[in-house]
């Protein structure tokens, strides 16, 4: 047994997590996921920096094109998979038929980029960019994508608890690496995309090796009949086929996106934009991780016809992942200039409007989300897709009049335009989700609108009160990570305190936070020891 195993086997060894509640799973995401903003945080302080705007402007396009290619020959089927195997977890079957699945896609992309070498057009695909590089990405985007499905069938076995331990351990060893690169001056894009390779095989090759252990794929068998095979053909493509137009749309709409910011504006603003999505997407770490489990929960009160089980899940938790997602948001657009200075530095200053933008981005993509996982867990996929389709299309124009340069007709914004569009599409979208989730589970579309304006609206004015007052006590010149913390202590007890007072303008019950409140009161007093402070 090597080191790898050993580390492994002692964290599978533990109790075991089936059958955990969905309180507990999504506590331990979320603090799994605190620790993990913090790591996420000082990798982005070393990338990016080492790399500089160019160099990760490259990576940041070509990751995005292949997560996005990928995402095309998904069509929503990673989604069916996981929402089939969390109704009948023993049914090995599936995972059978969805490894061919798996395969074929494989052979797809790696087809795709082949034939694009082999006749010369891969520069009208990726513009200004190597063929090595190209060829590193489609790998990278392979295993990135693999290993998101073995994750979600982690979740939907119920092992999350250990599955996010094994997570955690990767995020730590993606940290020692890039430290390492950057500590050795060994910071490029071919090492950074094999840093990816190293923690992606490590964490598929550690999340099969868990559901063998938990005896999930114990009995599995890699050859399936042929009747079988069709018959799980058909049930996914009638769970999925409304998903291909709306898969095709959304590739091509998300491509030509970075595609036209690479084209008119180059490397630096796709730099720039990449950089901002990263920084504003660590936010998402916080409350992402309640949206399978959510899912999960959704699809099986669903099987029940249970929809008013679905109504009470999803009014119980809105409310507080919004509060979550934008207590960082919030407060990550207010302190935008001094985050820019840490994280990467004067090559980077042209990115601070793009943050200011996409950090209310998370909101859009976890309120979305969730809405969107109704839908989904319902099999109401064909409305699902025709809402996205509709501000998917009109998207497309609107990038061009924001990125384009002034003489053909555009503002010439760069990443700053892109990150525009892409706020303004989010928050139509995503209401437009929530509308409908609401007449299907009966609850005011108007509260939950309104609860949007007033949670951002108050957390808004919080932080940017904040950073007046300490801007006022320690004037312009300060040290950016003093002005940070003392900003962030300031805007945690205000909204700490307003919260506690009024909590119905947060959407939130007295009697819940009542209870967090005793219950915490309750741990401290359980931590005493004889002789502290009385």
């Amino acid at each position: 047994m090597d080191a790898q195993d050993i580390v492994l086997e002692n964290i599978v060894c533990e109790k075991p997590t089936r059958g955990d509640s969905l309180k507990k799973r999504w506590l331990y995401k979320f603090f799994a996921n605190t620790a993990g903003f913090g790591i996420g945080f000082i990798i982005q302080m070393i990338v990016p920096r080492g790399l500089g705007p160019n160099a990760y402007g490259d990576f940041s396009f070509l990751n995005n094109f292949f997560s996005q290619f990928l995402a095309f020959f998904d069509m929503g089927t990673s989604t069916c998979f996981y929402t089939k195997l969390s109704r009948r977890p023993k049914e090995h079957g599936i995972v059978s038929f969805y490894l061919y699945f798996a395969g074929f896609v494989i052979v797809s992309v790696t087809a795709f980029v082949g034939v694009a070498m082999a006749t010369g057009t891969y520069p009208k695909f990726w513009p200004g960019q190597q063929a090595f590089y190209i060829f590193l990405a489609a790998g990278c985007g392979i295993l990135g994508w693999i290993t998101m499905v073995f994750s979600n069938m982690a979740d939907a076995y119920g092992i999350t608890v250990i599955a996010e331990k094994i997570k955690m351990l990767q995020k730590t060893i993606a940290l020692l690496l890039a430290v390492s690169l950057y500590v050795f001056h060994q910071m490029n894009l071919a090492n950074y995309f094999y840093l990816q390779y190293a923690i992606l095989i490590f964490l598929g090759s550690a999340l099969i090796y868990i559901m063998k252990h938990q005896g999930f794929l114990s009995g599995q068998r890699l050859i399936i009949a042929f009747d079988e095979f069709k018959k799980y053909l058909k049930e996914f493509y009638i769970y999925t086929h409304p998903l291909i137009l709306y898969s095709f749309i959304g590739v091509f709409a998300n491509i030509l996106d970075r595609w036209l910011l690479q084209f008119f504006s180059g490397s630096a603003q796709q730099g720039f934009f990449g950089f901002s999505f990263q920084i504003s997407a660590l936010c998402f770490l916080f409350t992402g991780a309640l949206t399978p489990l959510l899912m999960r929960e959704f699809s099986i009160a669903y099987a029940k016809k249970d929809l008013k089980e679905m109504g009470r899940l999803f009014q119980r938790y809105i409310p507080l992942v919004l509060i979550v997602t934008a207590f960082l948001t919030c407060f990550m657009a207010s302190q935008a200039p001094a985050i820019v200075q840490i994280v990467g530095g004067d090559k980077y200053k042209n990115s601070i409007w793009p943050l200011f933008i996409m950090a209310f981005y998370p909101i859009c993509q976890v309120y979305g989300q969730i809405c969107g996982s109704v839908f989904l867990a319902g099999d109401e996929t064909r409305l699902y897709c025709n809402i996205g389709i509709f501000f998917m299309v009109i998207g497309i124009p609107i990038t061009y009049f924001l990125i384009a340069p002034r003489a053909l007709w555009g503002l010439d914004s760069g990443a700053a335009g892109l990150g525009i569009k892409t706020m303004l599409m989010q928050i139509l979208g995503v209401n437009a989700l929530l509308y409908h989730n609401a007449r299907m589970l009966k609850f005011s579309f108007r509260k939950y609108l309104v609860n949007q304006i007033s949670t951002v609206g108050a957390l808004l004015i919080f932080a940017f009160l904040a950073a007046l007052v300490v801007d006022s006590m320690f004037g312009p010149a300060a040290n950016n990570i003093l002005r940070l913390f003392f900003a962030g202590l300031f805007y945690t007890a205000t909204t700490a305190i307003t919260i506690y007072f009024f909590p119905a303008l947060f959407a939130l019950k007295r009697e819940d936070i009542d209870h967090a409140v005793g219950a915490g009161l309750g741990k401290l007093k359980a931590y005493r020891r004889p002789g502290d402070l009385k």
